[in-house]
């Protein structure tokens, strides 16, 4: 059993969720939860899920052998006598308020904070953990490149965490005295419903661009599961008190989640009216400085971070510090004290005459803000590298193609995590999108990623600025199933040095044996 968790009998679980039928004692003590049969313990309870690769249901007999004291199930299978079982409509949702009750609604006992959006939730989330920081208060960070309490770094597997390990996370947050959580909500997590029984105070908006159709069938899919966020604050639950929306008004899609949102909605924006606004807005290699203002007044804000994506990442998090009653003065100093985020518009500097910024950028419009913002600061060429991943969304790699192609003077297309797919491959269906005969001149095609990053690097003069988009943070590629050690800012860095000391470049990564999972 857990430290900090009560067992819990059959019949109080049975109180948390629609099912369609039932059997077993009700009084069987329940001393944990699992999804992975290999997980079960004596005493479980296992929840089937029909997840994309395997069904769960086909492990019921092994959680059984292993122990587990009660079955979730939404298909009927034959269970052992001695075993109690829940037919539930829908297994996900059920794994979820079970997790919840399970771990004793852990969001009720603390602020949380959700932002969801295509780009900028990275960003966004860690802004607001470091306004909260220095309003003092203990933050909890739920996100893409790491999990955080406090200052206690955890290791991250998805975006949004699985409803099961979600509330164990938040279970801990809640007993080490986190005061507010601030969490990255995908897509994908509120579409397999990871964050239901997830009470939050304020839920964020950035964008919604092209991303995920691989996993969604169309834009509209990809929409209703991001504007659940906003509908989930209108469901019953153990808090009181105003919630809000803090909403993007530049975004085509903002007036969806503004009718969608129950509460008190904020708006943001650069051309659009809104409630906090960004005026006056200067951008270069160093910084973005802005004039806010509001109802509250104005003040004038020095980012350290660049790009007009930036300044509606801090929009977002100076309205949400806002809604929750922070200080202005506070919210510009943390703001103004804030570090770029790993592998976000993240400079490689090793004394040369150049810039190299490595960045996450991996949707059309991601790519799009970055070679923007690139462009700006450029004194001569913009020499882009990019791909798209293997597996995914097929359909944005000719948009992204064209995207690089307009906005760079030279381009170098190359493979980014190819997964199961063949990475010229990928790159034929990106070349689709380059169409004008003068970009058919200004890009090459070099499958390797590590030698593409050499070529980029070698042919950049003085005052050229060159992107390696993609990856960003992440310090492996997948290639096929297994996953090798690579990091951009690293190879971009050893490609700087073997330039400098007329080296003949490194080895290829397609060669290489594989490493670690980083």
């Amino acid at each position: 059993m857990e430290i900090g968790v009560e067992q819990l009998l059959f019949q109080e679980l049975l109180e948390v969720i629609e099912f369609l039928a039932w059997g077993g004692d009700p009084s069987t003590q329940i001393k944990g939860i699992a999804y992975d049969s290999r997980q079960v313990e004596p005493g479980f309870l296992f929840v089937a899920v029909k997840g994309l690769n395997a069904d769960g249901h086909e492990y019921i007999s092994q959680a059984v052998e292993q122990g587990a004291a009660a079955i979730v199930m939404q298909r009927e299978v034959n269970i052992s006598p001695g075993v109690a079982w829940i037919l539930a409509a829908d297994t996900r949702h059920a794994l979820a308020l079970l997790s919840t009750r399970f771990y004793g609604c852990p969001s009720s006992r603390m602020k949380m904070i959700g932002v969801t959006g295509t780009n900028g939730k990275t960003t966004t989330t860690n802004l607001l953990a470091a306004v909260l920081n220095v309003s003092g208060q203990k933050t909890g960070l739920i996100g893409t490149i790491h999990n955080r309490i406090g200052s206690r770094i955890l290791p991250v597997k998805h975006t949004t965490p699985e409803s099961l390990e979600l509330q164990r996370l938040l279970h801990e947050m809640s007993t080490e005295g986190v005061d507010t959580c601030v969490m990255e909500v995908s897509s994908h997590a509120l579409s397999l419903h990871r964050v239901d029984g997830c009470e939050f105070d304020v839920v964020i908006f950035t964008n919604l661009t092209q991303d995920h159709l691989d996993f969604h069938r169309d834009m509209d899919e990809y929409l209703e599961s991001k504007l659940r966020l906003f509908r989930s604050l209108a469901l019953p639950g153990e808090k009181k008190g105003v919630k809000y929306s803090v909403i993007n008004a530049d975004d085509q899609y903002a007036k969806h989640f503004i009718e969608a949102s129950s509460g008190k909605v904020y708006t943001y924006g650069v051309r659009c009216k809104a409630d906090v606004m960004a005026e006056d807005v200067q951008i270069n290699s160093k910084g973005v400085s802005f004039t806010v203002k509001g109802k509250w007044g104005s003040c004038k804000l020095q980012l350290k971070l660049t790009g007009l994506f930036n300044v509606y990442n801090a929009l977002a998090a100076f309205s949400a510090s806002l809604a929750l009653g922070i200080p202005a003065g506070l919210i510009i100093k943390a703001l103004e004290e804030s570090d770029g985020v790993s592998g976000r518009f993240e400079l490689v500097n090793c004394g040369q005459d150049f810039a190299v910024i490595v960045d996450y950028a991996h949707t059309p419009d991601g790519l799009e803000n970055v070679l923007k913002t690139a462009r700006q600061i450029a004194h001569g060429r913009l020499i882009t590298v990019f791909g798209c991943g293997g597996d995914r969304d097929r359909t944005k790699r000719p948009l992204m193609g064209g995207i690089a192609t307009s906005y760079s003077d030279f381009s170098i297309l190359t493979s980014d995590n190819p997964r199961t797919e063949e990475p010229l491959h990928i790159i034929s269906e990106i070349e689709k999108g380059i169409s004008s005969p003068a970009a058919k001149d200004s890009y090459l095609v070099e499958a390797d990623r590590r030698r593409a990053i050499q070529r980029a690097i070698s042919m950049a003069c003085p005052g050229d600025v060159v992107v390696i988009a993609g990856k960003g943070h992440e310090d492996y590629q997948v290639i096929g199933l297994q996953k090798f050690p690579f990091d951009d800012r690293l190879e971009a860095a050893a490609a700087l040095a073997e330039t400098r000391s007329g080296g003949i470049g490194l080895k290829s990564n397609m060669e290489q044996k594989p490493g670690s999972e980083g």
